[in-house]
This record gives C-alpha cells, structure tokens and sequence, in this order.
C-alpha cells in the first residue's frame, strides 16, 4: 500500500485516523498504531510482516540486556543481526554477480525479493540499540513501543529515518488538537501534490528517455532526461517526507525534516546538509563520527568522508552504479574541502557548478548499468546529432502539461519556497483560509489523477 493509492486515501487512513481520535487511552491508541501499521505493510509484503517483527524483537531483546554483562557483544550482536539481514535480502544476488564477475565462477542467484522497505526500518533499529548501549535514551520495556517505533506506517516503508529519542516522549504521551491534525493534513496534502502532479509527470518523460538506446538519444533529449529525472527524484523523494511528517504531525508525533531545498545548495556539502537529512545524520553519527570524523588529520578525514559515501551508495542499492554516485559526490565533496578559492565564485555559479554536478550524479543512479550512465553523460556533452528520429522523442515529451509541471518543479525547489513555512502557520484567518481551500483543490485535483489510472511509481520503495 502506497500513500498515493485510493485504497490509503479513501479507507485506510480515514478509518485508523477516526479511530485513533475516538480512543482516549494512549495504550489502546498504541496498539491501534501497531495493528494498522502491520496490516499496511501487509497489504504488499505479506510474508515480510514476519520478518520485521523478528527483526524488532531481536533488537528489542538486544537492547533490553544492555545493562547486563557482555553489553560489546549485544551490540557487535545487534550490528551484525541487522547488517545479516541487510546483506542477505539486498546484497545477496549483489554479492553473487559480483563475485562471478571478479572471480570468473558461477554461482546461482537465489533470486531473493527485496523487502520493502528493509533499509529504513533496520537503521531504525540500528540506531535505537546504539543508542541504549551509548547511554543517550533509556531501554524501554515494553516490546510494543519498540515495535510501535520501528513499524509506525507514516515512515514505515520510505522514511524519513526517526530516532528513537526524538519521539520516546510521543510514544508515552501525545495529544492532537484540531489545529495540528489540520496542519498536518495540509502537509500531506502537499506531499502528495509534489508527488502525483510532478513527479509522476516528471517520471513518464524520465523513463521514456532512459528506455532508449544510447544511438536514439541526443544532447537535447539526453538533457531532457537527466533534467526530469532529477526533478522527479526530489518530488517523489520529498513529496513522501511531507507525506509522512503531515501523517505523523496528524497522529501526535512530530518527525524532523527531511529535506531543505537541496537545489538551492551552493556547493556538494551544503547539498547533503540539506538533501535526505535523516540519512546524512544517521551515516555521521554512527559512522563517521566513530570513525574518528575530522579529529585524525586530512587524510584520516577524507578517507573516513569517502567511506560514508561509499555505503552511502551502497544503502540506496545493491548495483555498482549507486556506489559509483555515492563515490562520486564523495570525490567533488573531496575537492572541495581542499580547493577553498571555489566559494570565492559568484553564487550563481556556485550554484550552476552544484546543479550540474548533482544532475549528472543522477544519471549514474538512474542507469541500469554503470556503462549506461557513461555513455548517456556522454551524449549530454557531445551527442550534437539531431536527427529527424532523435528529435522525435524531444517532441513527444514536450507537451504542454509537462511544460507547465517542469517550471512548478523549478519553482517549486528553488530557495525562494523557504519562506513558504512561515505562512503556513500563520494565525491570519485570510491566509489560513486560502491556503486550506488551495489545499483541497490540490486533493481532488490528485484524487482525479489517481481515478484516471496515472502512472503511479514510488522510487525509494526498493531501498
């Protein structure tokens, strides 16, 4: 089940919403978010219901016997549990195809599927019994909170990725009045907008050009490509995170952002400050801090930079294509420590350096194939042959709504949008009244376009 699907919009969380607010005791209410949020991963991944309660018990017990003796092994336990699981249902055919490539044996591929999911739910978990073992959240008790944690269905299956300290408190004790319960369903209102309107019309022409063959593509058409991709990616990718923080915001729990307007970034670093944010502070609190961060000179930094890049790459997908993006923002966030004359550049081409850099690192994680990718950044610069068969896929695309959603997506991710939370809590009756009739128009506008069958696709459901 999907939050842009009519079954989630038109019964399901009407009816676990109504419930949740009829129910005046914070336990039932719990056990409520549980149920529902196993019966919605349900809905996809029957069988995996399994092993997501296996997985949370298992950390659960891990963290609950923290304070006994033998506490290193627990979490050299917990750490390889979840990394076990991460490695077997991700990286096993990953792993396989590699190994007969380098080593020129065959394996077979199991052909394990791929949990939906798994990558956020098991760095929830991860990061919980860190957590207890540092001595940074008191270990809870009650299996069901942990589970209520690691399961809740706003960021069940695409995140964002929530400490558990950040909404321990929520757990125990959460009210929602009906100003945040409309604030919050304003906000995945808007999510759900950025993702039906744009991005799934960004989607068609991104698929379309990257189902071609490197000799049907031209500069223009390549470009075209690489420039819906990149906006669908954030409006899907956001859309979700606004989705998720509303639904949350609806049910008591507030998550922190997930994002901050990345393209409006003047540099690689400033992007990864703001893009993804819940990754990016997870991989530097339990990873690149313990690695020694930037305590241990230039080399010890960057070294310890590019290895959280490198699984950085790797969390998102078991191809080398991710871990080449993943290297290849490590190398420019490289440069750029070390190259400190670049930020005395004009801001615009701070930021044209930034965009452009971002929108090729792009096209590698979109490829099927790293050699793809070459070949197709390749055509971004040289491909200058405009054949009557090649512009015939420009044209195609081209089409007067797709016009009309790229310039709300450049509109819509650039800097300017950051005053935009201001207003939105705003007690000015006027405003408040325009915005939540903008609000419902945008709804049924989405609802018409989900009746209408339209292309549907949610990129980080296989991460």
């Amino acid at each position: 089940m999907v939050f842009s699907s009519l079954v989630f919009l038109c019964i399901f969380f009407p009816v676990v919403f109504c419930l949740h607010s009829a129910v005046p005791s914070i336990k039932i209410k719990n056990i409520l978010l549980v149920l529902a949020s196993l019966i919605f991963y349900a809905f996809g991944e029957p069988v995996y219901v399994i092993l997501m309660v296996i997985s949370a018990f298992l950390n659960y017990l891990c963290a609950l016997f923290m304070g006994k003796a033998g506490r290193n092994a627990l979490l050299i336990g917990a750490v390889g549990i979840n990394i076990g699981i991460l490695c077997v249902f991700k990286y096993t055919g990953f792993i396989i195809t590699t190994m007969n490539g380098v080593l020129g044996v065959r394996i077979n591929d199991p052909q394990i599927s791929l949990p939906v999911g798994i990558s956020f739910f098991t760095f929830q978990a991860l990061s919980y019994v860190i957590d207890v073992y540092r001595g940074q959240v008191e270990v809870q008790r009650n299996f069901g909170k942990v589970l209520l944690y690691i399961s809740f269905f706003p960021q069940l299956i695409a995140g964002p990725i929530v400490k558990y300290r950040d909404i321990a408190l929520e757990i125990d004790s959460r009210s929602v009045n009906p100003r945040e319960a409309a604030l919050g369903l304003r906000r995945f209102i808007c999510g759900l907008a950025k993702k039906i309107l744009i991005a799934n019309t960004m989607a068609v022409t991104a698929d379309q050009v990257f189902r071609q063959g490197i000799d049907s593509l031209n500069i223009i058409s390549a470009w075209l490509g690489a420039i819906a991709y990149t906006m669908q990616i954030y409006f899907d990718f956001s859309g979700y995170s606004d989705m998720a923080i509303g639904l949350g915001r609806m049910f008591g729990f507030h998550f922190r952002e997930n994002f901050e307007h990345p393209y409006g970034s003047l540099t690689i670093k400033e992007f990864w400050r703001r893009w993804h944010i819940s990754l990016s502070s997870w991989f530097k609190e339990y990873v690149y801090i313990p690695l020694g961060g930037s305590r241990k000179g230039k080399v010890q930094t960057g070294l310890n930079k590019m290895i959280v890049f490198f699984l950085t790459g790797l969390w998102h997908g078991a191809n080398w294509t991710f871990v080449v993006w993943g290297l290849f923002h490590g190398a420019f966030s490289f440069f750029e420590e070390y190259v400190p004359s670049l930020k005395k550049l004009p801001s615009a081409l701070l930021h044209v350096y930034t965009m452009l850099t971002v929108t090729v690192g792009f096209v590698i994680f979109r490829a099927d194939t790293l050699g793809y990718g070459l070949l197709f950044i390749g055509k971004m610069f040289t491909g200058f042959e405009c054949s009557a068969a090649s512009m015939s896929l420009v044209w195609q695309q081209l089409t007067p709504y797709f016009l009309v959603m790229l310039s709300a997506a450049v509109i819509g991710c650039a800097p300017v949008c950051r005053v935009l939370p201001v207003f939105s809590d705003t007690k000015k009756h006027t405003v408040q009244l325009i915005l939540y009739l903008a609000a419902f128009a945008l709804l049924l506008w989405c609802i018409l376009r989900l009746s209408g069958g339209s292309y549907n696709p949610f990129i980080y459901f296989r991460f």
